[in-house]
Parts: structure tokens; C-alpha cells; sequence
């Protein structure tokens, strides 16, 4: 039920944010032509990006509501991550680009019209705040999916800052070199930032161990339920942002009774959901039933 209300929140995070962000970015690209400005410039590409990646963040948690099927038993929710490496491959595919028009701007300043890229650049700071506040409503520390669309908006934010802080420059000091500076400083951030998305999202899809999840931990909460004498073929993942699944063979007597093994499954489920883990699959074998040389087989091979 929690995680349910926790997904209807982050859709609707998304699409106010999607509405603002794109309705914004129409402004943003055409003052930042009129103004001559690569830093307002590349903070529109910046929310061109977060307008197609909070739509696509959006159809991601649309299609992870559709029911599991014979072809996907797990559903659509893997959709999110698909959604989460998209837009932390594009945040590292922009920092690219603004470094690239970056360096053309030091070796040839432009002029630029400092006055309208400030009123441009802080009106875009006031919208990047209003949706970061509305994202910040949703899950996205544990949300992939939510935390790649919302870092987009913390990069636009950022931009947002340089841009009024390389227009004041230029409007006092002259230094033209300041808009294609601020645009550097917030590229390295936005790179930052792509790299970590991506790194997390390839992990899920790789089914890594979920960050908040400890193996030793796991090991012992199962072997700790009184029958269970060991477990092997230990294997936790993630379906998606926030669901966390497992699957172990645990060695019993072989002459308990079936009452006996279902309080046994029974509290091991329960004990492991108050872990982390709220989808779990146990086999329950006795000790001479033959297993490979897998992960959790022998105590020293843990990793």
C-alpha cells in the first residue's frame, strides 16, 4: 500500500513538472537566441532534455502499471531503469556538447545582452526551484527512475545560478568570458551527476545487490530462523526502484512436517521484509540434496 501511494506521488511529481519544465524551455531557447547567451542556451538544451526525459520518466511509471503477463511475469515496472539510463546517458551526452560550444565561446567571445540574460536566467531559477520542490515531494532517494528526472532539474537549477552570475559579471565587469565559464562549471556537475544515474541503473539492470541491502546481513537473518541449518544459491536483486527480491535454497530436516516448513517460509519472509526484501523465493531441501558450487554454498566463498 506504501509503496503504491508512493508511486501515484511520483507520477504526479512528474507530470506538473513535465508541464512547467517544457512550457519554460520554449522561453528559455528563444531568449537565450535573442540574447546571444551560450550559458542561457545551453541551460534550454539542459531543459529540452529534462522536458524529454520527464516524459519519458512519466510513460516509464504509466507502463510499469500494466499487470504482469505469460510474455512479462514481472510486469513493465523494469521500464523505470530503462527510463533512468536514458536520461543519465543524455545528462553525460549534454556536459559533452556545452563543452564542446564552451570552447569555441573562450577562443572567440560573442557579444552578449547581459541585461536580458539575467531577467531570463532568474526567472528560470524561480521555475527550476518551484519543480524541485514539487519532485522533492516524491521518492527520490530510492526511485531511479524519479532521482535521474529530478538531478536533470538540479543541473537546470545550477544553470540557472551560473547564467545570472556570468550576466552580472559581464554587465560590471565586461569579462565575456564568464557565460561560456559558468557553462563549463555546470557541465562538470551535470557529468557528474549522468555518471552516477547511469552507473546505478546499469547495476540494476545487471541485478546487483540493491545498495541498501547487506549480504552478511540477509545470511544471517535466514540462518537465524530456528529449522534453518544453511542456506546456498543465494541471489537478491532489484525488480525496479524500491522492490527488492531474493531467491535461496535453505537446508532443513528432511523429516519435518509441511506445517513445519510453512511457518518456516512464513518467517522468513516476514523477517526479510522488515530487511528490504518484499519478494522472496525459498527452496527448502535437506542436506543431501545436490546444489552447485554457486555463491553461499560454503561460508568462506561469501562476497
Amino acid at each position: 500500500m506504501e509503496h503504491d501511494h508512493s508511486h501515484s506521488a511520483n507520477k504526479k511529481s512528474l507530470m506538473f513538472s513535465f508541464i512547467i519544465i517544457t512550457v519554460f524551455m520554449v522561453v528559455e531557447v528563444i531568449g537565450g537566441l535573442i540574447t546571444n547567451s551560450l550559458a542561457l542556451l545551453a541551460d534550454a538544451g539542459h531543459m529540452l532534455s529534462d522536458s524529454i526525459s520527464l516524459g519519458v520518466a512519466f510513460l516509464a511509471f504509466t507502463l510499469g502499471e500494466r499487470s504482469a503477463n505469460y510474455d512479462k511475469t514481472y510486469g513493465y515496472k523494469r521500464f523505470e531503469i530503462l527510463a533512468a539510463v536514458f536520461n543519465g546517458v543524455t545528462l553525460v551526452l549534454i556536459a559533452g556538447y556545452i563543452f564542446y560550444e564552451a570552447y569555441h565561446r573562450f577562443v572567440n567571445p560573442p557579444e552578449v545582452a547581459s541585461t536580458g540574460m539575467l531577467l531570463i536566467a532568474t526567472i528560470g531559477l524561480v521555475v527550476n526551484l518551484i519543480v524541485a520542490w514539487i519532485m522533492k515531494k516524491g521518492d527520490t532517494e530510492e526511485n531511479l527512475n524519479l532521482r535521474a528526472a529530478f538531478l536533470h532539474v538540479l543541473g537546470d537549477l545550477l544553470g540557472s545560478v551560473g547564467a545570472i552570475v556570468a550576466a552580472l559579471l559581464i554587465m560590471f565587469f565586461g569579462w565575456g568570458w564568464a557565460d561560456p565559464l559558468a557553462s563549463v562549471l555546470v557541465s562538470i556537475l551535470i557529468l557528474i551527476s549522468g555518471f552516477r544515474v547511469t552507473k546505478e541503473s546499469f547495476h540494476v539492470l545487471m541485478e546487483g545487490t540493491p545498495k541498501n541491502v547487506d549480504m552478511d546481513e540477509i545470511i544471517e537473518t535466514i540462518e537465524n530462523v530456528d529449522g534453518v541449518h544453511s542456506i546456498h544459491d543465494l541471489h537478491v536483486w532489484s525488480i525496479t526502484s524500491g522492490q527488492n527480491a531474493l531467491s535461496c535454497h535453505a537446508v532443513v530436516d528432511p523429516d519435518l512436517p509441511i506445517r513445519d516448513c510453512q511457518l518456516i517460509l512464513k518467517k522468513i519472509e516476514t523477517d526479510l521484509e522488515e530487511k528490504g526484501v518484499g519478494h522472496v523465493t525459498v527452496q527448502l531441501e535437506s542436506e543431501d540434496h545436490g546444489h552447485g558450487d554457486s555463491l553461499v554454498c560454503h561460508h568462506d566463498q561469501k562476497a
